[in-house]
């Protein structure tokens, strides 16, 4: 009999919820098979199996979520049934153990453990696995690796765990000794909720699939000190430069959108002031700057936000991008998307100008460094000329806004990295040269 458990998507992904569950304890699989369907972060996969046999438990049901390393369902590869069979003790014992199985109500309950447990790696005289980071971690809050329970794949110890740890060590303090006053949380305490049924009638759903991955984006980015700094782009002659191409694009299945070339521009903006396009680490007090320039790109769908890379945007031509970005943009509304296309980004562009709004703040996508807002284009009266005999003129003007992490850069380096764009914008031949 052998387990088949969670495995690591990689990319700091722990966990997976279930989404659709396709076999049962008897079906006979062929290896490619599909076992079930996992939503893991943000992504929808289906999840192909890797062995030719029969099922022999199934440990999971529809919307849990398991953790990697879980036991999702047990199984007897090919030629392990005809052994078993011919095994007559083990046959009596199976007889004997399905006598005592439970009703089907109580079986289904107990279907799958609460927290299966996992396989602890022998750490007698043996080093505990964790990264440098983690161990000086573990020194700085005085945390014996050999007592942490492992949260990473194949018993790995985290800075998550190494964290627990020590919060678990101080909520317990040693026999004997007094209990220190409680000190004041370095994070907020979870809001306590009232009773809402008081007032009237209240449903409660659960948070999951892309709306609890986003949330806990969200809680990672509040954490990082953030600044946006805004300004208008004239666009009047780009927009012009825009739709006299969009049929050539078009034709060639892509969309020349105003996203696609703000995304151009800032590609080239980038190269500029690479710490917009870098990651503080924090904890090793170094800054990663990066030699690429992959955009996420913000997509609205019907379950939530999700946000697409476009690689190398740097290296690709305006028609290039353009098909790529409306490719992906379907593939995201259609719920195709796959795990890797969501992953990678040095830097982020978000456009709910379709829908309505002028200013607005967008929020850092940790671990990236910053994220350009684009609301929609408006006509505006600028004056040309001086304010005694200049006159004013309709400008077809587009807002932006610029979030960034104030650790990594300063309000002058925004105000220049936007500025920068803005020029480019403004003039669509000084865009064609840079890019």
């Amino acid at each position: 009999m052998a387990e088949y458990r969670m495995q690591d998507p990689g990319e700091g992904i722990h966990e997976a919820e279930i989404l659709d569950l396709k076999v049962s304890p008897g079906d006979r699989i062929q290896e490619g098979d599909t076992l079930f369907a996992v939503e893991t972060d943000k992504a929808v996969q289906d999840v192909p199996s890797p062995f030719t046999g029969e099922i022999t438990d199934v440990r999971i049901n529809e919307g849990d979520t398991v953790r990697v390393g879980d036991v999702l369902l047990t199984y007897a590869a090919e030629g392990e049934e005809a052994k078993g069979e011919e095994a007559g003790g083990e046959k009596g014992k199976a007889e004997g153990e399905k006598a005592a199985k439970p009703p089907p109500e109580k079986e289904a309950k107990e279907r799958r453990p609460s927290r299966p447990e996992r396989e602890q790696p022998a750490r007698e005289g043996a080093p505990v696995p964790a990264s440098p980071a983690t161990r000086r971690r573990a020194r700085e809050l005085g945390v014996d690796l050999r007592q942490v329970e492992p949260g990473g794949p194949h018993g790995r110890v985290t800075n998550e765990d190494v964290q627990r740890a020590a919060q678990k060590a101080e909520r317990e303090p040693a026999l004997g000794m007094p209990e220190a006053q409680p000190e004041e949380p370095s994070e907020p305490r979870p809001l306590e909720l009232p009773d809402f049924s008081r007032w009237g009638a209240v449903e409660t759903q659960p948070l999951r699939g892309i709306r609890r991955a986003t949330a806990r984006q969200m809680e990672r980015s509040r954490t990082v000190p953030q600044v946006t700094h805004q300004d208008l782009a004239d666009i009047t002659a780009l927009e012009s430069f825009r739709r006299e191409h969009a049929d050539s694009v078009k034709a060639r299945g892509g969309k020349l959108t105003m996203t696609v070339i703000v995304m151009k521009a800032a590609a080239a903006v980038l190269r500029r002031f690479p710490r917009f396009n870098a990651t503080l680490d924090a904890e090793n007090e170094t800054i990663i700057l990066k030699h690429y320039c992959h955009i996420g790109m913000a997509v609205a769908t019907k379950q939530g936000l999700l946000v697409p890379v476009v690689r190398d945007v740097d290296r690709k031509s305006l028609t290039e991008l353009a098909m790529e970005t409306t490719a992906l943009a379907e593939k995201a509304r259609a719920g195709k998307i796959e795990l890797d296309e969501l992953q990678g980004a040095s830097f982020s562009l978000t456009n709910p100008g379709g829908i309505g709004g002028t200013w607005f703040t967008p929020l850092i996508n940790p671990p990236e460094a910053a994220i350009l807002g684009m609301t929609r284009a408006d006509w505006r009266p600028v004056l040309e000329g001086d304010p005694e005999r200049g006159r004013f003129k309709a400008r077809l003007m587009l807002p932006l806004s610029l979030t960034f992490d104030h650790r990594l850069n300063d309000g002058a380096d925004a105000a220049y990295f936007v500025r920068s764009i803005t020029e480019m914008l403004a003039d669509p031949e000084s865009l064609l040269l840079s890019i």
